[in-house]
């Protein structure tokens, strides 16, 4: 796992990328996956019973699409993720 860390790191300053920590015991200063593993955890860890890795896979593929591709989200004007992303260009 040090290695991933590791591999993180350089191609992030490669880059030239900042690298910002959340603070232990800070959750708030991103509140946005501070969210949406609130989300995750309410309604599929919370409600699912997972009788082997793979049902956990394919039930977690399951959530995922529902989430990105058919559930609209307010804090995005009403639409899904994917809609969301399509109204972006990409910077050069």
């Amino acid at each position: 796992m040090r290695s991933l860390a590791n591999a993180i790191l350089s191609f992030a300053q490669e880059r030239q990328i900042d690298w910002h920590y959340i603070a232990p015991g800070k959750p708030t200063q991103n509140a946005f996956i501070e969210s949406f593993n609130g989300r995750l955890r309410d309604e599929f860890l919370n409600e699912t019973l997972f009788p082997s890795l793979a049902w956990a896979r394919a039930a977690l593929a399951a959530w995922r699409q529902d989430y990105n591709n058919e559930r609209p989200h307010s804090r995005l004007g009403w639409r899904t993720p994917v809609e969301f992303a399509k109204t972006f260009t990409p910077q050069q």
